[in-house]
Order: C-alpha cells, then structure tokens, then sequence
C-alpha cells in the first residue's frame, strides 16, 4: 500500500500533488504528439494536410477512444478493491481488462472496411482532405490492440496511484511517436503515412512496458490464495453494466468533439485549420487538468472502497481545489502566450489569423472544463456510470441544439460558443448527482473515519 494508506490518513494537498504532477507531466506528452503532428503537417504545402490530419485524428478519437472504458472501468474496479486491501480482487480486474481489450481490438480490425466506408462518407470536407484522411486511416487503424491494452494498463496503473510508473509508460509512448513524425515526415519525406506509422509503431512499443509496470505492482500487492475466477458471473456482469455505461458516455463526448470538427470543416477550410491548432491547445489543457481528475478517481475510488466518508470528502477538496488553481493558470498562459503557440504550429499566414481571432475562446475555456473534469474523476473512481451516462446524454442534446441555433447566426464563433456550453452542462449535470453520491456512501463511520 502506499503511505498515505499506512497511516491511514486521509490525502492532503502534498499528497495530491505526489500523484498529480507524474499524470501531468505525461498527460501533457499526449498532446505534444498531436502538436507535433500538425506542425510536420503545417509546414508542408497548404491546409489540406493540417485538415486532413484533424479529420484522421478526430476520427481515431470516436473509433479508439469510444473504448476508453477499458482505462476509465478499470480504474474505478481497480482503485476501489486497492482500497479495501483486496489484491486478488485487483489482478481479476486487470486480467478482465486485458482480454476485453483483445476480443474488441480483433473486432475493431475486422470491421475496418465498413467503418471507413460510413466515416468518410459521413465526413463534409475538400476531396484533397478527404484522401489524405483515408491515407492515414488506413495505417493507424492497425494500432488498435496495442492501442486498447494500453488503456487498460493506464487504468490499472491509476487505480493502484503508480503514477511515476504511468509517467515513464506515457513518455516512452508519446516520445516515440513524436521521434519517428520528426524521422518518418521531414526527413524520409513520408507524409501523411509517417504521421499514421508513427502512431503505430508507438502504441506497440509501450504495451511490453506497461505490462512489466503492472506486473511490477502487483507483485507487491497481498494475496489470499483464493482468487476469485476470471469469468465470474457477479464480475462478468458488473464489468459489463460499468462499462456498457461509460460507452454510452464517451460515444457521446467524443461524438461531440467529432462534430465539432466536422462543423468547421463544413464552415471553411481555413475555420476547420484554425480549429484544428486551437483544438491542440485544448487538448494540453484537458491533459493537464486530467492529473488532478485521474488522481481523484484514485482516491475517490480508494475511499469508496473502504467506506470512509472522510477520505472521500478529502479526496474531493484537495483534488479540486489544486485543479481550479491549475486551470487558472492555462487561462492566464493561453491569453499572453497564446498567439506565440499558434505561431509553433502553423506558419501559414491565414489560418494563424483565424486561430487568433477564436483564440480569447480559449482563454475562457479553461474555467469553465475544470469543473466537468473533476466530476467526471469522481464518478468514474466510484463506477457511479448510470449518473455519468445520463449526465453526458443531456449535455450532448443541448450542446447539438447549441451548434444547430448559434453557427448559423455566429459562423465560428457561435460554434466555439456551443462548445463552452457543452463543458458548462456537463459540469452542472453531474453536480446534480452529488447528494446521490454522499446518500449511496452513508454516514456511517468506519474504521478509517474513527481515527
């Protein structure tokens, strides 16, 4: 156990940031591969490379992280039997995991045809866009079982607060990426092609990693000889509603973003570049906040657990807290920095006017995501995905009705409008579930709460 559980304290801010900062800082080389990748694009010839590279990569964001169940159910299981002391309990729910993320990754390759077909018939874009975009499909598509087990590493590895562990995963995955774009792109000259091969190779490379990393933590983990069997009905079956759930969820998130980009592409196709370099400053900014959310679906989930009421209180506040601090200061960064940044990532004169234009969008954005960020860690540590599904489904409709009333009247910005309004529905959904949460969890006082 780690040492906050052996003193059985509840975790403080210097606690909180002990987890964190490792999730930051590997978090934040997620985005980089994506910065990366629109900036080998961007120095080519015209915005149809940046374009295309946008639509591919929000592609693979519905196909790839539609599955991002693997990591968010694996942690909430994970974390919750960390906390009660139940090490057989952590190794079914990582084994679980793994083979769900196999048999779906075998299906995902299987129907690679049928789905390209209804993506790039679904996709609004230039035909120089869209060919560029199926080039890249067409490779990247086959990272998917690497891609799928390493979710569900990711989720083991939070679960069990091994966040330096995470730290040197991520920075092998993404600074292999990023190494061959640079290789692969400027200088074998590959196009497009090296981007997707990049992200391939990668995704491979860091899943012999992240199975030593775990297997590395389990071994110190306590065993009762009796380890509940891998195809257990009750497990079957909880693994199946938790993650039936947080499908629905993320199809919905990601769905959005989806459409965001496809809005833009229908807008113009400099609008759709200039989001495609304002996407890549949100995308820095979720992964940052994402270390103080993943380290409260630690915590939260720890403490669900063990049925502490003060611990879950704890895990709130100080996550939190430490969050809103942090998205203060992207706020403050993106509005003094942020026409430098749009210069790194484009040198194309019109689409780095554009991305000025919609830049104070995402100034403002930060202080809104905070909160939906930090909510969605909550209940993903605690597996409460009946809220989280409903949450989301509400958000999504209105942000849909956002986008219909607020682009035709406001071009892009009524679309970066609808956007901010997404994030704002989210976190007020999910708020609405809190008392749910504390009834569910009970006043009654446990050990941990005694002490």
């Amino acid at each position: 156990m780690t040492a906050a559980h052996a003193d059985d304290r509840p975790p403080s801010y210097r606690y909180v940031w002990a987890l964190a900062w490792p999730i930051i800082l590997s978090n934040l080389s997620i985005p980089l591969v994506g910065a990366v990748d629109t900036a080998v694009m961007g120095h080519m010839s015209g915005a149809a490379y940046i374009g295309a590279v946008a639509i591919g990569s929000s592609l693979f964001s519905v196909l790839f992280w539609t599955f991002g169940f693997l990591r968010m159910g694996t942690t909430g299981f994970v974390a919750q039997s960390y906390g009660a002391g139940q090490g057989d309990n952590v190794r079914v729910a990582i084994a679980r995991a793994l083979l769900l993320a196999l048999a779906l990754a075998l299906l995902m390759l299987a129907l690679q045809w049928p789905v390209a077909y209804v993506a790039f018939t679904i996709i609004e874009a230039s035909e120089s866009v869209k060919a560029f975009a199926r080039a890249y499909f067409d490779i990247r598509i086959w990272s998917a079982p690497a891609t799928f087990a390493n979710y569900a590493l990711l989720g083991a590895l939070i679960g069990l607060q091994r966040t330096r562990a995470l730290l040197v995963h991520q920075l092998v995955l993404n600074g292999t990426n990023v190494g061959l774009d640079l290789l692969f792109v400027p200088v074998l000259g590959m196009g497009i092609e090296g981007v997707a091969l990049a992200s391939v190779i990668a995704e491979f490379t860091a899943v012999g990693l992240g199975l030593w990393l775990v297997l590395h933590a389990l071994h110190k983990l306590p065993t009762a000889g009796r380890r509940p069997a891998l195809l257990a009905g009750d497990g079957l079956r909880a693994l199946i509603t938790v993650n039936g759930n947080i499908l629905l969820r993320t199809l919905c998130l990601v769905g959005s973003f989806f459409w965001f980009t496809a809005s833009g592409g229908r807008i113009g196709e400099i609008e759709l570049a200039a989001n495609a370099v304002l996407l890549q400053f949100f995308f820095f900014l979720a992964y940052g906040l994402d270390g103080f959310a993943h380290a409260a679906e630690g915590l939260a989930g720890a403490a669900w657990g063990r049925r502490s009421h003060r611990h879950f209180t704890a895990s709130l506040r100080t996550t939190t807290v430490s969050a809103v601090a942090v998205a203060g200061l992207f706020s403050v960064t993106y509005a003094g920095l942020g026409p430098l940044f749009i210069g790194w990532l484009t040198d194309l004169d019109t689409v780095r006017q554009a991305a000025s234009t919609y830049l104070p969008w995402m100034i403002l954005i930060p202080l809104v995501a905070v909160w939906s960020f930090q909510l969605d860690g909550i209940f993903i540590g605690t597996t409460r995905t009946v809220e989280m599904r409903n949450a989301m489904l509400v958000s999504t409709a209105l942000f849909l009705a956002a986008t219909a009333l607020l682009v035709p009247l406001l071009a892009n910005h009524g679309l970066w409008l609808a956007m901010t309004v997404f994030l704002a529905v989210r976190a007020l959904t999910l708020l609405y579930y809190m008392p749910r949460l504390y009834r569910h969890l009970g006043d009654s006082r446990t050990a941990a709460d005694a002490g």
